[in-house]
């Protein structure tokens, strides 16, 4: 498991302590020793960054500013905040601004080290989930197109297409799980039909002029013809 770390400690010592066990670990770690610093680091690599650990204490900038400065730019980005502090209202205003977790020194690095995977395995399965959940448990997403194989449902533009038989929509699902790839007939006829169909290319034609005139009811071509060659789906240029 690599990570990328933006570990934000003005403690040298303990900074310098921490970045060798994150090399253990294969991990890619960047040091900010002030909370100015901090945020300028993570504004220019918002993507970057897995995890933050973010101490409470700094100059220029507090933790408490740092996380909101954070979250302000990401609402996901996973943060451990580090605290001298044993009170409880410390470790509550830090959750409340938006660390994930907290950790108070001295601490171990290795239950740190533990805690950052716990975090970071936590954070991607609510990843995970929350893919599913916007994709809707469908097998394609696109631009403007959501299929599911398993219930045979097909929306375009947010628009239930009813009414296909089962060839167009074989046809829709094995284009637009390559958008942009041209599909000779031949091929579209070993894909869909399941054998070579050889001197009857007018069976895909027919059904691919059936299949675009059911999704013209709800919105422009998807389906485009290559001459010579046979058809792609790409609806890249459509705008929602």
């Amino acid at each position: 498991m690599e990570l990328n770390i933006l570990m934000v400690e003005d403690d040298s010592s303990v900074a310098e302590m921490m970045e060798l066990f994150f090399k253990k670990e294969q991990w890619n770690v960047d040091i900010a020793c002030d909370g100015v610093e901090a945020v300028d680091k993570f504004k220019e690599r918002p993507d970057y960054y897995d995890m933050i650990t973010l101490d409470l204490n700094l100059p220029k900038k507090d933790g408490i500013q740092v996380a909101k400065e954070v979250r302000a730019i990401s609402e996901s980005i996973p943060i451990i905040m580090l605290t001298a502090r044993d009170s409880e209202s410390d470790q509550v205003l830090g959750l409340e601004i938006g660390a994930d977790n907290y950790v108070t020194k001295p601490f171990s690095p290795i239950a740190l080290i533990a805690r950052i995977k716990a975090l970071h395995r936590r954070a991607a399965l609510e990843n995970t989930d929350n893919d599913r959940k916007a994709k809707g448990d469908f097998d394609i997403v696109t631009n403007t197109l959501k299929i599911s194989k398993i219930r045979r449902e097909v929306y375009f533009l947010d628009k239930q297409i009813d009414g296909l038989t089962p060839k167009e929509f074989d046809l829709l699902y094995t284009m637009a799980q390559k958008p942009k790839q041209v599909f000779s007939r031949d091929k579209l006829l070993e894909l869909v039909w399941g054998y070579e169909y050889y001197g009857e290319e007018r069976t895909v034609d027919a059904h691919i002029k059936k299949l675009r005139q059911k999704l013209e009811e709800v919105g422009p071509q998807i389906i485009q013809t290559v001459w010579g060659v046979g058809y792609k789906f790409d609806d890249s240029q459509v705008n929602k």
